[in-house]
């Protein structure tokens, strides 16, 4: 048992742990990793673990592509005037062709202590690449998966490994290019392989697993109802959807419905589900996400490099939707910038200021916060922060920034979100065990030369 002391907390003393308020003099007790005890205006002791800065949980980055932060920025370069996510989808499919297991678990490791520096604590991993260069799967048919959930282990991340089922090149059960032949699976294939990875996670306190669906191009709907009628036990699904308007136009072509629509009238999509993107949407579709109980997942930093377009965030709110956010192709792995820029498109689009607030909340950082919060946790099938029962993950702001030092707690995350570019977690703790340490990870050494040699060999 450890107890914990902060002169200002933002803590969540409800049962729901999603009502986090700003508290002075917070000691919190963790055992076994988890908050057994929260107290306010209480006097330090010499017992105490004092944690020198304001104390805030961390988030869950909903949607993450590990393997693609080794090819952040390397398709910045303007050779085709109709650039699109369907010529960066090219430089990925290059990127991935030959990476193998010991370069996956360098490359998950080095991201995954780059996410703990900026704030998140458990990552969901929309994990599509299942086999050997040449196509077909490996002797060990988890052998990817096992290298991302290494890296977990290694780096203290909690990982919800989300294993993709991918079959096809788009609607109409089109045959797979060569470009995706490390990705394709028949349905029976996936269902034992999901097994072998619940046999691997069953004992994990921080690893999850969840069903996933590449898209709806990329599968069926036979296949789907299949895995779901073997497979579902009230665990995460997730699905990438309406992501680009060739997707909702190809979707139209092929079934005289728009993707979220045809979703939501063949399943019973539910808070289990997490629609990755949902970027084009019409009014009927962003109220029945909302009516679901879904989460959508918002990757902004991503959708804006990918020129993908502005998810209807102000009117999905107004809905009543839930909602996370993902780092998705690790072009940034900050929090912060997820939820900058959310708010930002959302201002830019309406040509107005404050888009997202809550009845109750008008402080944006606050807000903002909080649903990722909520909307990460729910997606990714896990309860971490600063709530009793939760896992106790929490980060600590260094007091050397002024803002961080001399603002008044109400202003703090909006002094964070929209007043600072450099970072200022200088401690992270997932379980109540410090894993990122005056900005460091212990690993930082050893996993940077690793991760350089890739590089360098890749991209000479």
């Amino acid at each position: 048992m450890t107890q914990f002391f902060a002169k200002r907390a933002y803590v969540s003393l409800s049962n729901t742990n999603d009502v986090y308020q700003w508290k002075n003099d917070v000691a919190f007790t963790v055992e076994q990793g988890k908050i057994t005890a929260i107290e306010v205006d209480v006097e330090k002791n010499d017992s105490m673990k004092v944690l020198e800065g304001p104390v805030l949980p961390t988030a869950s980055n909903l949607h993450s592509h590990a393997f693609q932060r080794l090819m952040a920025g390397m398709a910045e370069v303007a050779l085709n005037p109709e650039d699109s996510f369907w010529s960066w989808r090219d430089v990925m499919y290059k990127t991935v062709s030959t990476l193998l297991p010991e370069e996956v678990e360098v490359i998950a490791s080095k991201l995954y202590i780059e996410l703990l520096k900026g704030g998140f604590t458990q990552v969901g991993e929309f994990h599509y690449v299942h086999n050997v260069p040449e196509g077909g799967a490996y002797p060990e048919s988890t052998c990817l998966g096992e290298a991302i959930l290494r890296a977990g282990d290694r780096t203290k991340m909690g990982v919800t490994l989300l294993p993709a089922l991918y079959q096809y090149a788009g609607f109409g059960e089109l045959p797979p290019n060569d470009g995706q032949v490390r990705f394709v699976q028949s349905t029976d294939a996936y269902i034992d392989q999901y097994r072998a990875y619940q046999h691997l996670i069953k004992d994990s306190d921080r690893h999850r697993l969840g069903i996933c669906f590449h898209s709806l191009r990329a599968t069926n709907f036979n296949a789907m109802k299949q895995v779901l009628g073997t497979l579902d036990g009230g665990q995460p699904i997730h699905i990438h959807i309406a992501e680009q308007t060739k997707e909702v136009e190809d979707c139209l072509d092929y079934s005289g419905r728009r993707p979220v629509e045809w979703l939501l009238s063949e399943f019973d999509v539910n808070a289990q589900w997490c629609l990755i993107h949902a970027t084009h949407l019409n009014e009927t579709e962003v109220e029945g996400i909302a009516n679901s109980g879904a989460s959508v997942g918002i990757c902004t930093t991503t959708e804006a490099n990918l020129g993908d377009g502005f998810f209807p965030a102000t009117e999905y709110e107004a809905a009543g939707g839930v909602w996370g956010v993902g780092s998705d192709s690790h072009v940034s792995t900050s929090l912060q910038e997820e939820l900058r820029w959310l708010e930002y498109g959302q201002r830019l689009q309406h040509q107005k200021r404050n888009r997202l607030y809550g009845e109750s909340q008008p402080y944006i950082g606050d807000h903002l916060f909080a649903m990722s919060k909520r909307g990460g946790d729910q997606a990714c099938g896990v309860q971490t922060g600063l709530s009793i029962g939760a896992r106790a993950d929490f980060m600590v702001w260094s007091t050397a920034e002024p803002f961080v030092s001399a603002s008044q707690s109400k202003d703090l995350l909006n002094r964070w979100l929209f007043g600072l570019s450099s970072n200022v977690i200088k401690d992270v703790y997932v379980a109540g065990e410090c894993v990122i340490d005056n900005y460091q990870h212990e690993l930082d050494g050893r996993i940077n030369d690793a991760f350089n040699e890739i590089v360098a060999r890749r991209f000479r």
